[in-house]
């Protein structure tokens, strides 16, 4: 596809502010998508035209009207507003998302040029354009007049400057992007002045179902986790939830759970209560459903958090149906269900060698709250679950079928359910034992026989479904599965190396108060120091100057408390961080170089031959871990050196063949190249981060690249 061969008509209105945030975003998309051009199309709307209409009255689309009915009419493509400004809900025919380049969301005061806030007069002219800064203006300045004002930004400040106000309050992200942050006289603090969702934000609208957005939404949303909080206690709540619960900046939640899970979460997170009850529902399902879509849609990281299992009388179905339908990313964390709670919490077993083989579970309710039948009719009808029975596959389906059910009910094996590994096969009664034996899957299967066979979760994620293999260290592994997940990929957790720190580096980190400086290259390398930190009890404010090779390195220090005093600002190699401590280095001045088995002596030595005293310290050794059999994958993600040899040694670079392989950084890549490998991929950044931002953005362009093409061709 040649650069520039798809072009996107971009909506905005044409005021000012409006022309610069979408002129501002569409370079930032540019960037991203260099195969599409963005043609910007400014148009009024009716907020422009009618200048008299009170804000605090105006309808919903008042800024966005014009503008959705030519989306609709297919003459653009999309439109980017202020986020606030999109109405909720949005008009019929619209999808939207929110772009996650931000500004600061707090409000300001702005004085007449040359005045501040002490010379407000108390009976002083203030205008507004809500009742939520009217609220706040009444509070703190009970004997002003309040006015409404309205206008293009340039149009409030010059009403201002030419003294109809005595003050005024505006988005302060609107003075930043246009570069007037000089006219904000005072930040009004959030705690004071709640800003509105979306103010600061901008979003993008487009028809709904348009392909090529929903697969460009992809990068810019988080998939939203369906958790399962346990049963009973927050003890039954399984450890995969947690994490989620312990990332995500909303959670939407049942009211059957341990609400003790509350006090292990951030305070940061915003808890909403959907919980049900027999008869007297808090929030009705589809508000549920909506809220869901909605903060998924803001960029957010999103839990809807289930008492038990939430595939159990969870109304699960109908929520990721709403998802499915448009196209937003999820993935489910099964968990400990009441039934698991009621019988082997109890001892009340359903199953007991000689007693009983399985069990049927069922509710009286039918939709809406009526009591329907549960005779043998209906039981006949239910999914029918089978465990250790895929080597006597064929013998059950003839026996079903003997006992009236179709032999084209639908019927499946799950392999290795749960794990990173899973597999399924489906099929019929009448052919799945055929399709086991075509499979040859040496995992632990269950057979599933019945209608629900027929529906499966979808993975439109940006990385949508591939099995990313994860190589990194233990360390790095949380933090790269997490990513891999948000983007809905599935992580495929083998760590290959381990990072040992070693004896000599931590008599070296109780004796800091010998030099000056402390070199360290790597991220690890910084988690080793920090690990070794903490074992000698240094206190903090003793350690000496720090060197960073780079932003991942810098950022991974500010988690200790610590920042770098020398950082290159582009060149990120040895080289560009010689350059960068070269004013520093004076001849007897003292550095610890902190390394890897791995690094080798030759930045010491260059920084010897600058005149320092180096002592070149082995801080940590890679070493191999070995595991019982390769897995598989889609996509491969190394993150040092020594993982490509500990591959190779256990694998061979065969089985790169066909899959996308990412290399953290220059080494790692010359690590490759060395063994003939030719790496797909290398991020911005040497960072987990950047690395699998990098691959969620790889298979994005991909998806959108394909719907253009099929969109062009007749």
């Amino acid at each position: 596809m040649n650069a520039s061969s798809f072009i996107f008509k971009v909506g905005t209105r044409s005021s000012k502010l409006a022309v610069h945030q979408t002129r501002s975003a569409v370079d930032q998309l540019s960037i991203l998508f260099p195969d599409v051009k963005w043609e910007v199309m400014p148009l009024s709307s009716p907020g422009d035209r009618d200048q008299v209409m009170d804000l605090r009255q105006s309808p919903l689309d008042f800024f966005t009207r014009d503008l959705d009915e030519k989306i609709r009419a297919g003459e653009l493509d999309c439109a980017i507003h202020s986020a606030k400004d999109v109405p909720e809900p949005i008009g019929e025919g619209l999808d939207w998302f929110w772009l996650p380049w931000r500004e600061d969301a707090r409000d300001a005061l702005i004085r007449p040029r040359g005045r501040d806030m002490a010379g407000l007069p108390p009976d002083g002219k203030i205008g507004v354009s809500s009742e939520r800064r009217e609220a706040y203006c009444r509070a703190r300045f009970p004997a002003a007049r309040q006015v409404p004002i309205r206008g293009t930004i340039e149009d409030r400040l010059r009403q201002l400057d030419n003294g109809d106000f005595d003050l005024i309050i505006m988005a302060g992200a609107a003075l930043n992007r246009l570069g007037m942050e000089d006219r904000i006289t005072e930040w009004i603090p959030e705690s004071e002045l709640p800003a509105p969702d979306g103010q600061g934000s901008l979003a993008i609208t487009f028809r709904s179902g348009d392909e090529r957005f929903l697969k460009l939404r992809r990068l810019f949303v988080k998939s939203v986790a369906f958790a399962a909080a346990g049963a009973g206690s927050a003890g039954a709540c399984t450890l995969e939830s947690l994490a989620a619960l312990r990332r995500c900046d909303v959670c939407l939640h049942d009211t059957l759970f341990g609400h003790e899970l509350m006090d292990l979460l951030p305070p940061t997170v915003k808890f909403i209560d959907v919980g049900k009850r027999a008869g007297a529902h808090s929030v009705p399902q589809s508000q549920t459903t909506y809220m869901i879509t909605q903060y998924a849609r803001r960029g957010l990281k999103v839990v809807r958090l289930k008492g038990g299992d939430p595939g159990i009388f969870g109304r699960l179905a109908e929520e990721v149906e709403a998802m499915d339908g448009l196209g937003l990313p999820y993935r489910v964390i099964p968990g400990v269900t009441s039934l698991s709670a009621a019988t082997s919490g109890t001892g009340m077993l359903l199953t007991r060698r000689g007693v009983s083989r399985g069990f049927t579970v069922m509710t009286p309710r039918k939709e809406g709250g009526s009591v329907g039948s549960v005779a043998a009719d209906v039981r006949m009808d239910l999914p029918i679950v089978f465990f250790m029975a895929t080597a006597v596959a064929g013998e059950v389906a003839r026996q079903l079928i003997g006992e009236g059910k179709s032999p084209q009910t639908p019927a499946a094996v799950v392999y290795g359910a749960g794990s990173d590994q899973s597999r399924v096969v489906t099929g019929t009664l009448a052919t799945i034992e055929d399709r086991i034996k075509e499979a040859g899957c040496g995992m632990a299967g269950l057979i599933i026989v019945g209608e629900a066979v027929k529906y499966r979760y979808t993975q439109p994620g940006a990385l949508g479904g591939r099995h990313v293999l994860l190589t990194a260290s233990d360390s790095l592994q949380e933090k790269a599965a997490t990513l891999v997940n948000d983007f809905g990929g599935i992580p495929v957790c083998r760590p290959l190396i381990r990072l040992v720190t070693t004896s000599d580096a931590l008599a070296h980190v109780r004796q800091l108060d010998r030099f000056d400086w402390i070199v360290l290259t790597s991220p690890s390398a910084v988690r080793c120091f920090g690990e070794l930190l903490q074992r000698a009890g240094v206190d903090l404010r003793s350690v000496p100057k720090l060197v960073s090779c780079g932003g991942g390195t810098s950022r991974e220090l500010r988690t200790l408390g610590l920042c770098a005093d020398i950082e290159p600002d582009s060149d990120f190699s040895a080289n560009g961080l010689l350059y960068s401590v070269k004013q520093q280095i004076v001849p007897g001045v003292r550095i610890l170089r902190l390394r890897s088995d791995k690094a080798g002596p030759e930045l010491a030595e260059s920084l010897r031959a600058m005149g320092a005293v180096v002592e070149d310290c082995l801080l940590y050794r890679n070493e191999p871990i070995l595991h019982p059999e390769q897995p598989a994958f889609d996509d491969v993600f190394f993150a040092s050196a020594s993982a490509v040899e500990v591959f190779e040694q256990q694998w061979g670079l065969k089985s790169l063949a066909g899959r996308y392989v990412v290399a953290i950084g220059k080494p790692t890549l010359s690590a490759l190249a060395r063994r003939g490998v030719v790496a797909d991929l290398v991020p911005p950044e040497a960072t987990v981060e950047s690395s699998i931002e990098a691959l969620a953005l790889h298979h994005v362009r991909r998806a959108l690249a394909a719907t253009l093409k099929t969109k062009e061709t007749p």
